[in-house]
């Protein structure tokens, strides 16, 4: 049995922290887990087998940092209003937080179908498992570290339990570069690593496996050698949509894109970081369907090379919608991911948070305790509001939620503050003509 300790409850007028010290104990029994997950932090419990939470430890940022201090050896769940932390002290707890958190493994349907092992140390692998977290497999992305599996990511896969694919004849984990061992008993299908290009190429004819021989009719285009930051997002993106991530350079289209897009018979092609991809490119990409760049909302110059930054970048992909492809978000009522640029591994990490749930997209800092201004102005503008009159309240209005990948190290707890005020439904005078309370369109 998993013994839990309630570390610290602390109230603040807004936020909430709540520490779990978690032995290293196999399992934890549904009674127990249970409770957990009524508390809302079940989240912590990834953090078991990396030892314990240091209470009170300084990590700077006054008062309410000292009520989230970073865990060295563990997870810190720390809610707020509207917001809710997830992991811990690097990207292979995040995943595993993320996975514990969707899929609590108590009943047949709290267990996901499969679970996607891949080697942390291959990011452009990493990031093309993620259009695995799309329906209908909606796959949890974990992480091994080359061919050795971290204990916090085998008590994971343990704990949410697959059930076995059908579609893929019964597997239950899928791993893609990795030969790391897996817990007893389960049955697993291996993709070698490889050149990004045949890699992509291979998880999308997975993606097409499960989705019983149905390929998408989207694809998403990056270049291979873009900086991880403007890559990020298409992680996200692909979950959503379930349209597979490919990859080019800006010397050309590789064969094994080359065939994918062929076998896929003139798919709608969207391009994310044009500028790395180039223009060249980005024309021989025409020859396979047709192509839309989903534009940045800023640049930055470097170099003498233009290139879109991340934050921005990510805040345009949020934006992007061409029919019923992409997020289109340009108004509250939303679900929202936010993670550090300089922790790419957080974006595949975080991917079955935007296929389901409340689907968030995956807007990118890129500093620990700073919102950057491009971000507070676009939380700004879908932030929820609802007009001050006592006819209507805020009950009647819509919300909006965030997911922080991470501790203080990734997002400290003053941005998680900041976030959790731009998140609030606020009361706010309407215009002439404007309905008195915010709704989506």
């Amino acid at each position: 049995m998993l013994a839990l300790s309630l570390r610290a409850v602390v109230f603040l007028p807004q936020i909430v922290a709540i520490s779990l010290v978690c032995p290293p104990m196999p399992t934890a029994s549904p009674r127990l887990l249970g409770a957990a997950l009524v508390l809302g932090v079940a989240l912590a419990l990834a953090g078991c087998g990396k030892g314990k939470a240091t209470a009170g430890q300084p990590s700077g940022g006054g008062p309410i940092a000292q009520v989230a201090p970073v865990a060295p050896e563990g997870a810190v769940s720390v809610v707020t209003r509207n917001t809710t932390r997830l992991g811990g002290t690097d990207e292979t707890a995040d995943a595993a937080a993320v996975a514990r958190l969707v899929y609590p493994g108590l009943t047949p349907r709290t267990r996901p179908k499969a679970v996607v092992l891949v080697d942390r140390r291959n990011w452009l692998a990493s990031l093309t498992a993620s259009e695995l977290a799309s329906a209908p497999l909606r796959a949890p992305i974990v992480f091994s570290d080359g061919n050795a599996l971290p204990a916090i990511t085998a008590q994971t896969i343990e704990a949410v339990h697959p059930l076995g694919a059908p579609a893929l004849g019964g597997v239950q984990v899928i791993r893609i570069g990795t030969s790391a061992g897996l817990p007893q008993g389960l049955s697993a299908r291996s993709l070698p690593a490889g050149e990004p290009a045949a890699v992509a190429a291979a998880v999308a004819e997975q993606l097409k496996a499960a989705n019983g021989g149905k390929a998408s009719r989207q694809v998403i285009v990056l270049a291979a050698n873009a900086p991880p930051g403007i890559q990020m997002p298409a992680a996200g993106l692909a979950a959503e949509s379930g349209a597979p991530i490919l990859f080019a350079t800006v010397a050309g289209v590789p064969p094994a894109t080359a065939a994918a897009l062929s076998a896929l018979r003139r798919p709608a092609i969207y391009v994310i970081g044009s500028a790395a991809v180039g223009a060249r490119t980005i024309a021989e990409l025409g020859r396979y369907g047709p192509v839309t760049v989903i534009p940045s909302a800023g640049t930055a110059t470097g170099a003498g090379v233009e290139q879109e930054g991340p934050v921005t970048n990510s805040i345009s992909v949020a934006r992007f919608t061409d029919g019923v492809f992409g997020w289109g978000i340009k108004e509250p009522g939303h679900g929202l991911v936010f993670a550090n640029a300089a922790r790419p591994l957080d974006a595949p990490a975080s991917a079955l948070l935007s296929a389901t749930g409340d689907y968030g997209p995956l807007l990118l800092l890129e500093a620990p305790d700073r919102v950057p201004p491009q971000l507070t102005t676009y939380l700004a503008n879908i932030q929820p509001a609802y007009t001050a009159a006592p006819e209507f309240r805020p009950v009647r209005g819509v919300y909006n939620h965030g997911w922080l990948l991470g501790d203080e190290r990734a997002i400290a707890a003053v941005a998680q503050a900041e976030i959790d005020t731009m998140l609030e439904i606020s009361p706010r005078k309407p215009t002439s003509g404007e309905p008195s309370v915010s709704t989506p369109e």
